[in-house]
């Protein structure tokens, strides 16, 4: 035990070092040798080794937010695909310039959770708006909602009286071509407000129990951030405004390029590897002790 101990900290020490991040590939094999130390030692949350159900919501902003919210995907799809997840989409409410209004997908790896929770909350864009014949700079605002995936139900149980469920027609798996099914199901918790929506799966069967399970996981989600009483943003509810108070990361690529977590004081002006390559090690590493 004193040996990890001592290795964490040597560790901890070299992650300071301002040339750490000069070797990509050894600090990754740093920063993984870390992770596994202390989960050895300190175990972690209960699901913090499990798979993650991120669902991103544009706010403010219109085409730019919901281009914004297309953008975060592609970031957090780069991450994933670095650390050798996988991911799936379980829904989506595409636009017709490639952004989303919002879009909920499975990040499975092991520690996904424990890695991406503290990602949730409100993100905001800044630059020049390519929606915009002035070429103005416009301001872009998308909540991330970041929660386990749930399957157990001795944890968090729902009433059935408690819950509105309504069946929709999609197209489900196979394209445009095939018949519309009422596969779709949206399901609503009504203390509370919060719903989910399911199209990913072949049957209607499926999507409601995938509907559940996320549903658990929100709710599940909820209660931990009451627990921990930290008002970080940290799940999705009617009284959450996704615009300027309740933001945790700008990323601004006009008049300079930034990008800059409040929470942490980490920052980098290589928004590009951000955004475009997933490099978001040092955001999620100093994110760990929130």
């Amino acid at each position: 035990m004193e040996e990890k101990n001592a290795r964490i900290e040597e560790l901890e020490k070299l992650m300071l070092a301002h040339d750490f991040w000069n070797d990509k590939a050894k600090a990754h094999a740093l920063i993984k040798e870390l992770s596994e130390l202390k989960e050895a030692i300190l175990g972690g949350g209960k699901y913090d080794k499990g798979p993650a159900i991120i669902t991103i919501f544009s706010g403010a902003g219109g085409d730019d937010s919901e281009d914004f919210s297309g953008m975060l995907f592609r970031m957090y799809e780069k991450y994933a695909a670095k650390e050798g997840w996988g991911l799936g989409i379980v829904h989506k409410n595409e636009n017709d310039h490639g952004g989303f209004r919002n879009i909920t997908f499975e990040v499975s790896g092991k520690g996904a959770y424990g890695r991406l929770k503290n990602e949730s909350g409100v993100h905001r864009l800044v630059r020049i708006s390519p929606f915009n014949a002035k070429k103005l700079r416009h301001t872009s605002f998308s909540m991330v909602e970041v929660i386990p995936k749930f399957s157990k139900t001795e944890d968090v149980a729902i009433p059935e009286d408690e819950l509105s469920i309504e069946f929709q027609k999609g197209s489900g798996p196979g394209g445009q071509n095939v018949n519309k099914r009422e596969t779709t199901v949206r399901i609503v918790h009504l203390p509370t407000k919060l719903s989910v929506h399911v199209d990913s799966e072949r049957s209607q069967q499926q999507n409601k129990e995938k509907a559940l399970e996320i549903l658990r996981g929100k709710l599940y989600k909820m209660k931990e951030d009451e627990r921990k009483s930290k008002e970080v943003g940290m799940y999705v509810s009617k009284t959450t405004e996704i615009e300027w108070g309740s933001q945790i990361r700008p990323y601004v690529l006009h008049p300079y390029k930034m990008v800059k977590d409040h929470r942490t004081g980490v920052e980098t002006s290589k928004v590009d590897a951000v955004l475009e390559d997933g490099e978001l090690d040092e955001f999620i590493e100093a994110e760990k002790d929130l």
